[in-house]
């Protein structure tokens, strides 16, 4: 492998799949190793926080991953500044280092019973390196995918960071399901199998760190290299616009998206009553669908524009999610369940689709991965990431329909975003 720092400028349509291809598998990685988390903390809660109540368990281990999200937007800032000033290929390397080191220290650090506070405090520092990964793993691949394709396939291409985000999410809940299934009892999932995804997800993305060395280097970066005041956060205030439009327009799908995903296998358990095997498989079939229905978004994308796509994502998301919520924490079936989820995802197609080339669009190339992942992981830190913590929170306190309007209230206060927005399609700043 080399390190060279070869460029996009002349590169062949079929390296140009190649470097998405390779800097998309880098994003699958990352994505699995933070979802990990969320899967398997039915099993690692009691490891961690000894209470009676199984929803206090959940409810300490949620709020450690919003710990994590919380650090995002340092990662964003970090690493943003980092791939505007040296480079997306350094950054993308560094951010798959960091979330290599978050899974290692939670592969082996001991329980709460062999070391006390100390357990739970480890389990803190290695979801802040993971937070400072993803956070900066998002702008950065957002930027690079959406550089390295040609403008008139660009929705369809970027959409493959929320195929291989899903994607990572999926081969959590596979590595969930063949622990449940073939290999290993509910005790020792429990007692000590839950480590072995963390240990898995360390091992790839060491792998992935040899493949990232490899990609190409952005053209777009390349002709700004030598530009001067790059990747700042002063030369970013210079965008007010566009980074208040990143964190509008993310509010409502970030919320939405953590819903009806990572949140979605703990509701069907703690309040439809599914059982853990039956809410991974609903889960895990959803999500195959939702993947697939990434692309064709995204190229649908490139025909009539960003913004028709955002709009009835909002205009849905806004009538549907109280109806859909409330009959899924009523059901009983488990085609039911799924039915409901699924016709929720397709609705939320039409955020995560388009949103990473759209905030792409709105920034020029010199503070362009600062710009996509600052202001929105400040989105995903503040909404995303407690999502799961309020349903649980609400749903203590007695009250979980008061989750159903919240989720619902973000997705307009999007919706107004989208309305009055310009679609980026025809006024994009990569080709400036």
């Amino acid at each position: 492998m080399t390190d060279q720092p070869s460029t996009s400028l002349n590169l062949t349509v079929s390296n140009r799949i190649r470097s998405i291809i390779g800097g998309s598998l880098g994003n699958l990685v990352e994505w699995y190793d933070w979802y990990i988390y969320s899967a398997f903390s039915l099993y690692f809660a009691g490891a961690f926080f000894p209470a009676q109540d199984a929803t206090a368990q959940l409810l300490n281990t949620a709020g450690i991953f919003a710990i994590g999200f919380l650090m995002r937007p340092v990662g964003g800032w970090l690493m943003g500044t980092y791939a505007d000033k040296k480079g997306r290929k350094k950054a993308l390397t560094a951010s798959i280092l960091l979330m290599s080191l978050g899974s290692l220290i939670i592969t082996f650090v001991p329980g709460y019973k062999q070391i006390g506070i100390l357990a739970p405090i480890l389990l803190v520092l290695a979801r802040v390196i993971q937070g400072l990964s993803v956070g900066g793993e998002y702008g950065t691949s957002a930027t690079y995918l959406s550089e390295m394709a040609a403008k008139h396939n660009r929705g369809f291409y970027s959409s493959f960071q929320y195929v291989t985000l899903i994607m990572g999410q999926l081969i959590a809940l596979g590595v969930l399901i063949a622990l449940q299934r073939l290999f290993l009892t509910e005790a020792q999932l429990h007692s000590w199998g839950w480590r072995i995804p963390f240990g898995i997800g360390a091992i790839l993305a060491i792998s992935v760190l040899f493949l990232r060395r490899s990609l190409h280097e952005s053209a777009t970066f390349a002709k700004t290299e030598a530009q001067p005041g790059r990747g700042t956060v002063k030369a970013l205030l210079q965008h007010p616009r566009a980074v208040l439009t990143v964190i509008g327009l993310t509010l409502g799908g970030t919320v939405a998206f953590y819903t009806f995903t990572t949140y979605m296998q703990k509701f069907l358990v703690n309040t439809a009553g599914f059982s853990k095997n039956d809410a991974t498989l609903i889960s895990t079939l959803t999500l195959i669908i939702f993947m697939l229905l990434q692309p064709l978004f995204g190229a649908l994308s490139d025909r009539i524009g960003r913004r028709p796509l955002l709009v009835a994502f909002g205009v849905l998301g806004s009538l549907c999610t109280i109806p859909i919520l409330n009959s899924l924490s009523h059901a009983t079936d488990k085609w039911i369940a799924f039915l409901l989820i699924m016709a929720a995802l397709i609705i939320i197609s039409g955020y995560t689709s388009i949103n990473a080339v759209v905030k792409a669009e709105l920034f020029p190339a010199e503070v362009r991965a600062l710009g996509v992942g600052f202001p929105y992981a400040i989105a995903v830190s503040l909404f995303g990431g407690t999502a799961e913590y309020f349903a649980l929170w609400f749903k203590q306190a007695g009250h979980p329909q008061w989750f159903f309007w919240y989720v619902t209230g973000c997705i307009a206060v999007s919706l107004l975003i989208y309305v009055f927005m310009k679609d980026t399609r025809k006024h994009s700043k990569i080709e400036d």
